[in-house]
């Protein structure tokens, strides 16, 4: 497959990106290739030295640039491997991106659902991990919200039961990466469990979407 081809497509960086002053500017425009090289198949399978030669720089300076924007979450990387466990390709998708579209090849929605439901795990099981990439800032938002729950106590809890917690902190960590990040002080967990129970209830494509700006009109009617 030629990157050359989707030259053409458009590139968007949106503001959660443009004003993190945590990307160093070279992130930002990576960041902003990606989601052009993503518009045909829903991920960018470009290489190392691909981004190497657009920027001049070496594979290694661009493999650290996409380590960080994996980190602070904008991107997920999956590798794809061949019964051998070999490397056969590298996807990466652009995180909480309404911009990027799927033209051409538009990726399944079952697929589309599976990418969204891993992510929702992936950070929920960092933040039980205490994982490092995980903003201390943004865990102590979630602990005092009552929101971090040990793995045993994941055991004994429905799977319904899991679903909402993991889709609130989900909903709080896409809001703390926007520019609505400081209503979530004011956030009380009896409030926002009742948001969602109401959401839940009510006709929606995208609980996630929904509950969002259910969140941010409550807060921000009350701020």
């Amino acid at each position: 497959m030629d990157e050359e081809k989707f030259v053409n497509y458009y590139s968007v960086i949106p503001a959660t990106v443009r004003y993190d002053k945590r990307l160093k500017s070279a992130e930002k425009l990576l960041y902003g290739e990606i989601t052009a090289l993503s518009n045909c198949y829903g991920y960018c399978f470009a290489t190392n030295k691909y981004f190497a030669d657009l920027y001049n720089v070496t594979p290694h300076t661009v493999s650290q640039w996409l380590s960080h924007l994996n980190k602070l979450y904008y991107i997920k990387i999956d590798l794809i491997k061949s019964e051998n466990n070999e490397i056969k390709e590298r996807q990466i998708y652009i995180l909480d991106n309404p911009y990027v579209q799927k033209n051409t090849y538009p990726i399944d929605k079952k697929v589309q659902d599976n990418n969204i439901n891993n992510n929702i795990d992936d950070l929920y099981n960092s933040i039980i991990n205490k994982d490092e990439k995980i903003c201390e800032d943004f865990y102590k938002h979630i602990e005092r919200l009552e929101l971090v729950y040990s793995i045993d106590m994941l055991k004994i809890m429905s799977d319904k039961n899991k679903e909402t917690i993991k889709n609130i902190v989900f909903t709080i960590f896409k809001i703390y990466n926007s520019s609505f990040r400081n209503i979530i002080s004011k956030f009380n967990r009896a409030t926002i469990i009742k948001i969602y129970k109401e959401c839940e209830n009510h006709p929606r494509l995208d609980i996630i979407s929904y509950y969002r700006k259910a969140l941010i009109n409550n807060y921000i009617d009350t701020s």
